[in-house]
């Protein structure tokens, strides 16, 4: 069964291609570290570790490894994400949506295939963890 969790709309003071062009790229994560490493300790260090490269994000959350893949890019407007031997299957993707010239807007999506005793274990932690990143994503200095 598939089960699908969407953030609040987040609006962001930059340009729809500013944003995409830093989030397309993850080594762009870098000089965010500042902000990652708030958004860990707002977890009380639920969050291990974290590293990237252009393509794919791994975090260890609670002694699990999780990657994510980037699988697909559309130009200015969306970045899709695949799990990578994550517990469950899962894909993630972020929209990015233009305001104006300088403010854009983005929402995260995570949908992931569960039966129904892991549906009951998983809602809760995958709706708060999609609210946070997309709250991380709208706080960093694009």
């Amino acid at each position: 069964m598939a089960i699908q969790f969407e953030s609040n709309v987040k609006h962001i003071s930059y340009s729809q291609e500013r944003v995409y062009g830093v989030l397309s790229d993850l080594n762009n994560m870098e000089r965010m570290r500042d902000k990652l490493d708030e958004m860990k300790s707002k977890l009380e260090g639920k969050i291990e570790g974290m590293s990237f490269d252009r393509d794919s994000l791994s975090i260890k959350v609670q002694g699990i490894n999780l990657t994510l893949r980037i699988i697909e890019r559309e130009p200015m407007k969306c970045i899709k994400f695949e799990g990578d031997k994550t517990p469950i299957p899962m894909n993630l993707w972020i929209q990015i949506l233009p305001v104006s010239e300088e403010e854009s807007k983005i929402k995260v999506t995570i949908r992931a295939e569960v039966n129904m005793f892991m549906k009951a274990m998983v809602s809760k932690p995958l709706q708060e963890g999609v609210e946070k990143l997309a709250e991380t994503l709208a706080r960093i200095p694009y």
